[in-house]
């Protein structure tokens, strides 16, 4: 009986998720790769947070994969760090350290500001000029998000601002690199009380960086955007640390 019920849980945890409607996506080629990058979105989104269970079942019956391609997938995302394999027990969301949140600001900080140093003066080209585009974007998206109290969305903005700093570099692999990243940082603001006060804070610092690089003084964001990451760690980390604590 226990066990039906939470085959139940499982399957209505997939149908909340929305996977049927992401089945479209894998096309007629789908792929181990394409399976991990709609879970990590998921993830990203906040649809999956961590000591969730992800049943096989389930999620394979919505997007209409294999086991084995749904296995593979898992193991992707195993080495990206946000899913971990129990012994005898399945997959599960995987739950952030202290050390791994450190580690995780550790590298935003090397590849954000280097995304920004990169830059050089303004004028930008087309592709730089779309890239800063895409960051206002969030900010404004952010911003309206904390206008409506929608604080799941401006959670949401703010990791799309993040992205959108990275996409400055050009680089495909940096921005996979950091879709990986910001997917395990979402993990760790599902496991605190009230995420929005660590992000509405750094709307108005969102919005100055912005339009720092929309004047095209790079050396300038760049130097916002460190102090930025610099307050965020410390703050974060500390609350963190005495969540964990909290069990």
């Amino acid at each position: 009986m226990a066990g039906g019920v939470a085959k139940n849980d499982q399957r209505r945890l997939a149908e909340v998720a929305g996977l049927e409607r992401d089945r479209a996506l894998l096309g007629r080629a789908s792929t181990a790769e394409r399976v991990a990058d709609i879970l990590r979105e998921r993830i990203t989104e906040g649809y999956f947070p961590p000591g969730v269970r992800l049943s096989e079942e389930s999620i394979g019956g919505a997007l209409g994969v294999s086991r084995n391609t749904l296995r593979e997938s898992f193991r992707l995302l195993t080495h990206e760090r946000l899913l971990e394999h129990r012994l005898n027990r399945g997959v599960f969301v995987r739950m952030v350290t202290v050390e791994d949140l450190d580690d995780i600001f550790r590298v935003r900080m090397l590849v954000e500001c280097a995304a920004v140093r990169g830059l050089g003066p303004g004028p930008y080209d087309a592709a730089t000029t779309r890239s800063v585009a895409a960051i206002e974007e969030a900010v404004r998206a952010g911003e309206e998000a904390a206008a409506d109290r929608v604080w799941a969305e401006l959670s949401t903005a703010n990791l799309r601002f993040h992205q959108a700093v990275v996409a400055l570099a050009g680089s495909p692999r940096t921005d996979e690199l950091m879709r990986g990243v910001l997917a395990e940082l979402r993990l760790v603001f599902h496991v605190m009380d009230d995420p929005r006060r660590f992000h509405s804070p750094y709307l108005v610092r969102n919005r100055q960086i912005a339009e720092t690089l929309l004047a095209g003084d790079a050396v300038e964001a760049e130097r916002l955007l460190r102090a930025y990451l610099e307050d965020s760690r410390a703050q974060l980390s500390a609350a963190y640390a005495q969540r964990i604590a909290e069990g």
